[in-house]
């Protein structure tokens, strides 16, 4: 285990934030945990899980000791007439994982091609786009109790997953409660790629790129090109502009909430639910909103798609929070709705 004093975080946020932590660990294995777990000075104090930097806000220098998580591999565990079982490690690259199982003739997540983030942040968000989410195909997770540094696992129902929701993301009341925010680091993901593949286009974009193409039937590697087309199109780049992808969740209704909203607005980009509930794009809303491009000090909203919160150049975490809140505000007093930020804001 090598502890890094003061270490820089700008590197490891895609908002491009500027901040330090105190103690950062670079955990390449269970044992990195567990070394940390029994060292006299860092045992005992507070530990903030750090994957891609992809899914937070950081508002100050982090004062717990950082676990950077570099767990690293790719393997296929079992190969099935009716499914795949494939594994990686939780430090791998989320876009490049699924650009491996494609290049292994492995179809099932090209829908969720070019999500920016690591595998092992994947299921604490449960990440989702283009009618697929990760809780589609997951099988389990292997965990590190950063209590008791005790290896477990999960299955899907005990990782009680929700829209852009997971355990991971509630605190426990009690020591006896699953609920494991603050509490757990990943180590592996499974997931189970179901045979036979056939492609879900349901979405919009998607519709289009069939009717741009005449393509009817794409095969999983031309989904996968249509979805990182469509993405490229819509998002920055983090390497050229900080953000940490879609700022605000999608928000859900009651048909009859919908159609008092489509009374007074009807533009709005909205899809059914399998549950009988509406999802409105929360971009739109914003866009609604009048604050596409828009800033607040170095902190503003994409010009090209108003659900992305950028930051300009030098923007800090307290101008990006600034800015997201008065978002909120907006689209609460325009359409009663109120918008749940996706990033964790630290």
């Amino acid at each position: 285990m090598i502890v890094e004093p003061n270490a820089p975080l700008q590197p490891h946020n895609t908002f491009g934030i500027v901040a330090r932590a105190r103690s950062m660990v670079r955990v390449q294995g269970v044992a990195d945990v567990q070394a940390v777990l029994a060292h006299p000075d860092l045992g005992a104090g507070p530990k903030f899980v750090l994957g891609g930097g992809s899914n937070i806000v950081l508002t100050g220098d982090v004062k717990a000791t950082v676990l950077k998580v570099e767990i690293m591999g790719r393997q296929v565990l079992e190969d099935g007439p009716r499914s795949t079982l494939v594994e990686a490690g939780a430090g791998e690259n989320w876009h490049d994982f699924v650009t491996w199982t494609l290049e292994q003739g492995l179809p099932g997540l090209e829908n969720l091609a070019l999500i920016p983030g690591t595998v092992g942040a994947a299921p604490v968000q449960n990440i989702g786009a283009y009618g697929v989410e990760l809780q589609d195909s997951f099988e389990s997770l292997d965990a590190v109790d950063l209590n008791t540094g005790r290896v477990f696992s999960l299955d899907a129902t005990q990782c009680a997953f929700g829209y852009r929701d997971s355990v991971f993301k509630h605190s426990a009341a009690r020591d006896s409660d699953l609920g494991l925010a603050g509490r757990a680091l990943i180590l592996r993901v499974r997931l189970r790629l179901r045979k036979p593949w056939k492609p879900l286009l349901g979405y919009l974009d998607l519709q289009r790129k069939v009717a741009e193409t005449g393509v009817t039937d794409p095969s999983a590697r031309q989904v996968y090109d249509w979805v990182c087309a469509i993405r490229s199109a819509k998002l920055p780049d983090p390497r050229v502009i900080g953000n940490a992808g879609s700022f605000f969740k999608n928000p859900t209704v009651t048909p009859e909430q919908c159609q008092d909203i489509i009374a007074r607005d009807p533009g709005i980009v909205h899809y059914p639910m399998p549950d009988g509930s509406v999802k409105l794009a929360a971009g739109w809303l914003i866009d609604a909103c009048g604050w596409k491009g828009k800033s607040v000090g170095k902190a503003g909203v994409y010009e090209k798609q108003a659900l992305v919160l950028v930051n300009r150049g030098g923007a800090t975490g307290g101008e990006v929070v600034t800015l997201a809140r008065a978002i909120q505000t907006s689209v609460y007093e325009r359409f009663g709705i109120r918008l749940e930020p996706e990033p964790v804001v630290v």
